[in-house]
């Protein structure tokens, strides 16, 4: 199967809301003019963040930045996996999120892309 940076998972019994999942890379301490989507590409998306990688403030930064793209509340957002390492998930919840896999992909997709143009 192959890798994937970004996913759809459907509300279920388990889960009673739609989820978007994006595998990100992140880059701690960048310069505050590169903070944000560096690349997106099948494996991961990279995300820079002028925060230090110390007592969460990275974390913290790095969902301030993923808010700011894709137009949803922080609250929306929480690193699933990865609180200590470069390599993160982050589950991503409301809004738009619950328009559709098909939908919902795109959007982000488009969102992501055009943060990228803007850095």
């Amino acid at each position: 199967m192959p890798a994937r940076a970004i996913w759809y998972v459907a509300a279920a019994k388990k889960s009673a809301k739609n989820t978007l999942y994006m595998h990100c890379n992140v880059k701690p301490g960048a310069s505050k003019n590169r903070e944000g989507i560096l690349s997106v590409d099948d494996e991961a998306v990279a995300i820079c963040v002028a925060a230090q990688a110390r007592e969460g403030e990275a974390n913290k930064a790095v969902i301030k930045v993923l808010s700011e793209v894709l137009g949803l509340p922080k609250s929306d957002l929480q690193i699933t996996q990865g609180l200590k390492s470069r390599s993160k998930t982050v589950a991503a919840v409301g809004s738009w999120v619950n328009s559709g896999e098909e939908e919902c992909l795109k959007r982000v997709r488009e969102y992501l892309d055009e943060a990228m143009e803007d850095s």
